[in-house]
């Protein structure tokens, strides 16, 4: 398993968001995480690469076990592409250089290098004529998408997701969508996306999570979870959304 979660828990302060999770990825597989807002979803992210510390439990990605002092999270981070809410782009640098800058100064790439595949990057967002401009003047969704090629921009083996379209105006959210169907089905990155987007779950993903209270309440294809839950927060949760 390319991502291995035992017993993970994160609490800030005496509020404990993350109660214990065990959840285990295979090496390429898509898998889905959806449930209610505030249950913990994008904190489980944040806890795989660490932007969050651990509070108990062991979380190993690519063989690396986080809570090792001995791991050097910035090789981890190497291995992984997230993509936020917000599109954190550097407003003072054009598309081109937010793509290239962590290319070029973490994994040690030639500029000329650096600047081919980003701009075959681009082309592969749809977004090759707006190489030269700078944040500011493309829509959410266009940001969105150059978030999404920084991100592999460093070839990682996994990509983690969290509600990359929560921000976006709705005209805006299925062009960012086709972008992750077409790296899923193109690729052979293990992705594990938090999402509202349950058509998208359904057609997309190996397999869903459904997240509530911190911890994960069932788990399955698709189609047994949309059509099929087990779980009555479960069938609740899916009433309200679809």
């Amino acid at each position: 398993m390319i991502i291995d979660v035992k017993g993970l828990r994160k609490s800030f302060g005496s509020n404990e968001v993350l109660t214990g999770i065990d959840l285990a990825v295979a090496d390429g597989e898509v898998v889905c995480v959806v449930g209610p807002s505030g249950s913990g979803k994008s904190t489980l992210l944040r806890c795989l690469n660490r932007l969050e510390e651990i509070t108990g439990g062991e979380v190993t990605v690519d063989g690396h076990t986080l809570t090792d002092p001995k791991v050097k999270i910035d090789d981890v981070r190497a291995e992984i592409g997230m993509v936020f809410q917000q599109f954190n782009l550097f407003p003072n640098m054009t598309v081109l250089e937010n793509i290239i800058e962590a290319p070029i100064h973490v994994l040690g790439k030639s500029k000329a290098d650096s600047v081919a595949e980003a701009k075959s990057l681009l082309k592969k967002v749809g977004l090759e004529e707006k190489a030269d401009e700078h944040p500011s003047r493309l829509s959410g969704g266009q940001q969105q998408r150059v978030a999404i090629a920084r991100a592999l921009a460093m070839s990682p083996e996994i990509l983690l997701l969290d509600e990359v379209t929560s921000a976006l105006d709705p005209e805006l959210v299925g062009d960012v969508l086709e972008v992750l169907r077409d790296i899923a089905e193109t690729t052979d990155i293990t992705m594990l996306l938090v999402t509202h987007e349950m058509q998208f779950a359904r057609e997309v993903s190996h397999r869903v999570m459904m997240f509530d209270g911190g911890q994960v309440l069932e788990e399955g294809p698709p189609d047994q979870l949309f059509n099929n839950p087990q779980h009555e927060r479960t069938r609740s949760f899916l009433s309200s959304v679809q």
